[in-house]
């Protein structure tokens, strides 16, 4: 048994385990934590800035819109106030430049009128007479007016002392007596009298535009003088009514001559208007002085008086007889020329106003002259 024992191995005794240091392990976590808070702080912080930056980047941008659109309306209000200003300063200074041009002509009428004599204002005034003559006439067709604005005239060239206005007075007295040959156009005489016509056609019956001769009617109203004369003769009396109510039922037509036929109420109407514009439009030919259509509107009337109306109404006899008076009348005589004393009076104020600009321009250099010799003779 010790054998055995002996020859076993020695027991070895364990060495006690050295214990790690794990501090270092720690303080490098702790370190790493503290740098993680202090980066992620700084982080938050960085990220709270750029977030305060892009606020304030913002608000700058609508402040900069803001001021560039109050830049703009009051860039664009100063430039309408500029604009209206200028405007304002050219109509003024074309209202001064008008004002002075008005007192330039102002100071040359002045200057001139100071220098006219009478004889130039009643040239003028004969002048201003011509020129309404000659509108009465050509424009008006007032022969009377004409006649007497040229009288008018002739009066005021006699007073003057010019010998010049011979030739003028010459033509005008050719002038007034061609006025004096022309018969007169009394339009309102004729106007009044086709306005007369007018009325009486209103005043026309359905009977005035009926034939008598037309087929239906009869002479109820037409007895003979002898039938009334022996009207106290029963016999008279009897063979009067049987006449009468003989032509009632029996009507003897001639075929010799063109029966007019009846007249409705409406064609009636129709005739009446007809005929009131036709004399209508003979007004109006004599307020124009147009004689083809004041003769054409006549013809016209007469005509549709002689078809369509009864030639025994006295009434219709009255409109007829005025219709072929009226169309002898002349509504648009031949009218002379009397312009030429005019010209011929424009042509001496020409000839007056050349003499006078002249003596004006040579009594300067006389004066020159006049100093000039005194000097040499001094």
């Amino acid at each position: 048994m010790t054998e055995t024992t002996d020859q076993l191995p020695a027991t070895l005794t364990p060495e006690p385990a050295k214990h790690q240091k794990l501090w270092p392990v720690w303080l490098i976590a702790l370190l790493a934590l503290a740098l993680t808070i202090a980066l992620a702080l700084w982080s938050w912080q960085q990220w709270n800035n750029h977030q305060s930056l892009q606020q304030t980047l913002q608000q700058l941008q609508q402040d900069t819109s803001q001021l560039e659109d109050l830049y703009g309306d009051r860039g664009s209000q100063q430039a309408q106030r500029l604009q209206s200003l200028e405007q304002k300063l050219a109509a003024q200074r074309e209202l001064i430049a008008t004002q002075q041009r008005q007192i330039d002509h102002n100071a040359r009428e002045l200057l001139e009128a100071g220098n006219r004599t009478r004889t130039d204002w009643l040239l003028a005034e004969a002048e201003y007479l011509l020129r309404i003559a000659n509108q009465r006439l050509q424009i008006e067709k007032d022969i009377r007016g004409a006649l007497s604005a040229l009288e008018a005239a002739d009066e005021v060239l006699n007073e003057s002392d010019d010998i010049g206005v011979y030739p003028v007075r010459q033509q005008l007295a050719k002038e007034i007596l061609a006025l004096k040959g022309i018969a007169g156009v009394d339009r309102t005489g004729l106007y009044l009298k086709l306005e007369a016509a007018i009325d009486s056609v209103h005043q026309l019956t359905d009977q005035a535009l009926i034939n008598g001769q037309g087929p239906g009617f009869g002479t109820a109203g037409t007895s003979d003088d002898g039938d009334a004369s022996a009207a106290d003769n029963a016999l008279v009396e009897a063979w009067g009514d049987f006449k009468t109510t003989l032509k009632q039922v029996v009507v003897v037509r001639r075929m010799d001559e063109p029966v007019k036929p009846l007249l409705s109420p409406d064609q009636s109407a129709y005739g009446r208007l007809n005929l009131q514009l036709m004399l209508e439009e003979a007004e109006m030919a004599v307020l124009r002085g147009n004689q083809p259509l004041f003769q054409r509107a006549l013809t016209k009337a007469s005509a549709t008086i002689q078809d369509w109306y009864d030639d025994s109404n006295p009434r219709v006899r009255a409109i007829a007889t005025t219709l072929d008076e009226l169309a002898e009348r002349d509504v648009d005589p031949t009218l002379p020329d009397i312009s030429q004393s005019l010209g011929l009076l424009k042509e001496r104020l020409a000839g007056r106003l050349a003499a006078n600009n002249g003596n004006q321009g040579e009594a300067p250099a006389g004066n020159e002259g006049n100093q000039g010799n005194g000097g040499d003779d001094s």
